[in-house]
C-alpha cells in the first residue's frame, strides 16, 4: 500500500516480482553447476552431487571393497550420497532462501524446503 490509502503501483509490484524471478532463474542455475561433496568412512567412500541434488561421481577406495562383505560397502555407499545431499540442501538454504524469503516467506510450491 502507497502511504495515504492509495493502491499500490501494479506495474511497479509486476516489475518486482519479475526481478525476483530472474534471481530465483539464476540462483537454481548456479545451483546446478555447484557441486558439492560427502563421504563415509572416513573418506572411504565419496559422492558428488549438484546443488540441485543430482549425482554427478561415486569415488569408491580399493580398501572399502571385501567381495565376502558387499553390505558394508553399500552401506558407505548410501551414506556418502546422504551426506552430499544433506550438502546440497545446505546449500540450496543459503542461495533460495532469502529468495523464497522475499516472496511471502515459507516454502514455495517446486521448492525443495
Amino acid at each position: 500500500m502507497i502511504p495515504g490509502g492509495g493502491q499500490p503501483n501494479m506495474q511497479q509490484l509486476l516489475q518486482q516480482a519479475q526481478k525476483m524471478q530472474q534471481e530465483l532463474a539464476a540462483a537454481q542455475e548456479e545451483l546446478a553447476r555447484t557441486e558439492v561433496e560427502g563421504q563415509a568412512g572416513g573418506g572411504l567412500v565419496k559422492a558428488t552431487v549438484t546443488g540441485s541434488g543430482e549425482l554427478r561421481a561415486l569415488v569408491i577406495d580399493p580398501g572399502a571393497v571385501d567381495p565376502e562383505d558387499t553390505e558394508t560397502l553399500a552401506d558407505l555407499v548410501v551414506a556418502a550420497v546422504q551426506a552430499a545431499n544433506e550438502n546440497a540442501q545446505q546449500l540450496q538454504q543459503q542461495k533460495l532462501g532469502p529468495l523464497a524469503q522475499g516472496l511471502g516467506g515459507g516454502s514455495m510450491p517446486g521448492l525443495p524446503f
